[in-house]
């Protein structure tokens, strides 16, 4: 999963000259990609589980204690669920990721030691409670989902607490200077795909070098699409804030600078007195939040870690003081109380499709594959996919011959398991 600069940089670091260069296309049309500001995180993690009833997928968070936690939480909210970290014993491990293998309803909470390697063709979504590292890392860990093609979900939620962290951990690691610089700008580009306004599914393409028209219909800013607003006054008022309070700042406060939050920090610090004090009364802390995260994937803003969070002005701010360059900002939907999806997950949509007989027979050949899986002890789509069974309940072929004609048999698997699923087939049609 390279972007060109990192395709550019392995041909320099082998010294190959005039290097043919082969990529297939990044686009993953089965996924639906879905990015939320964060707001009540847990909440939001259930109404999107919610509509993978009876489904299998993984739940990314950064920190171990984190996926221990989640995952304890989930099963107290009925969802079957187990953590998956490094710093478990091997056992504990191959235990849990057996049990995701084999398991066709089981949620497991994982830190992004998880899924190296795992090739689980079913997974049905994938979900970050914590901000990724670049966009690479993102493409990755959301791409186990739907690898048989079937429509799946990706959904992440964020925060300006999540871009802190992240840069946090790039400044205090050990690596070399120029380093730390890519990381930077790898996450800033992460960052910017989740602010975007446009279509989702394009802007990753894009970072990959590969051009896509946009308006996919399979991310939440193309089903919604987002309103933007003319910001760059409350931009000036923003970056105003940040250069009187001396840029020694996170966030939180400069929000509260602008509020007009009368409390011991403000006062302590003589920030009562200054003309921004209450200068951002008109527009509620919630999308200051907003635009300050706007403001920093827009590059106009960062972080300093040695300055403990602090808020820094980037020399682009200055043609926003200007009135050189116009801000828009992309309005935040509301969070709380959303609604799950009408019709449960996209795949469990695609199994709505079969007409009521299709269907029912669609779960009997269900049963039968898990049958046959612990029978073997092998994970359920090494019989058969989902996208098979789906077509042998369309299809309903008769006999041996007519079972090759159906997507994901060959001869080998027809003659291990043909005769057991014709059989489900022929009593079913009674």
């Amino acid at each position: 999963t390279a972007d060109p600069h990192t395709r550019e940089d392995i041909i320099e670091r082998l010294g190959l000259e005039d290097a043919e260069v082969f990529t297939t296309s990044f686009d993953r049309p089965n996924i639906s990609y879905e990015i939320a500001e964060r707001d009540q995180a847990r909440q939001q993690l259930l109404r999107f589980l919610s509509r993978h009833e009876g489904e299998s997928g993984i739940v990314y968070c950064l920190s171990r204690a984190k996926v221990e936690d989640t995952a304890a939480w989930l099963n107290t909210q009925g969802i079957r669920a187990l953590p998956y970290h490094a710093g478990f014993d091997r056992a504990v491990r191959d235990a849990n990721q057996d049990a995701f293998l084999k398991e066709e309803n089981l949620c497991l909470v994982a830190t992004v030691a998880f899924g190296m390697g795992i090739d689980k063709p079913d997974v049905r979504y994938v979900a970050h409670l914590d901000l990724p590292g670049s966009v690479e890392a993102y493409y990755q860990e959301t791409g186990r989902a739907g690898r048989d093609g079937l429509p799946s979900e990706v959904w992440m939620a964020y925060g300006m607490a999540d871009v802190v962290q992240r840069r946090k951990m790039i400044d205090e690691g050990g690596a070399a200077e120029e380093a730390k610089r890519i990381e930077r700008a790898k996450l800033t580009a992460l960052l910017a795909i989740c602010e975007t306004a446009s279509c989702r599914r394009k802007a990753i393409l894009a970072h990959f070098g590969e051009a896509h028209p946009g308006h996919c219909g399979n991310c939440d800013t193309c089903r919604n699409p987002v309103e933007t607003w003319d910001g760059t006054e409350a931009a000036i008022k923003a970056l105003a804030a940040v250069y009187r309070t001396g840029e020694r700042f996170g966030a939180g406060h400069v929000i509260d600078v602008l509020m007009g939050t009368v409390n011991e920090k403000t006062e302590r610090f003589g920030h009562t007195e200054m003309p921004v004090f209450g200068a951002g009364k008109d527009i509620a802390p919630r999308v200051w939040q907003s635009i300050f995260r706007q403001l920093l994937a827009m590059g106009l803003i960062s972080v300093d870690h040695s300055a403990y969070g602090a808020l820094k002005l980037e020399p682009e701010a200055r043609a926003v003081f200007r009135h050189e360059r116009e801000v828009l900002f992309r309005k935040d939907r509301p969070q709380t109380g959303r609604k799950a999806r009408a019709g449960g997950s996209p795949a469990a949509r695609e199994r709505d499709n079969l007409s009521g007989s299709d269907r029912e027979l669609f779960e009997l050949l269900r049963a039968e594959r898990l049958a046959i899986a612990k029978d073997l002890d092998v994970p359920p789509y090494v019989v058969f996919p989902d996208t098979t069974l789906i077509a042998l309940a369309r299809e309903r072929p008769a006999d041996l011959e007519e079972l090759l004609d159906i997507p994901g048999i060959g001869v080998s698997k027809r003659d291990r398991f043909g005769e057991a699923f014709l059989a489900v087939i022929e009593e079913f049609a009674g």
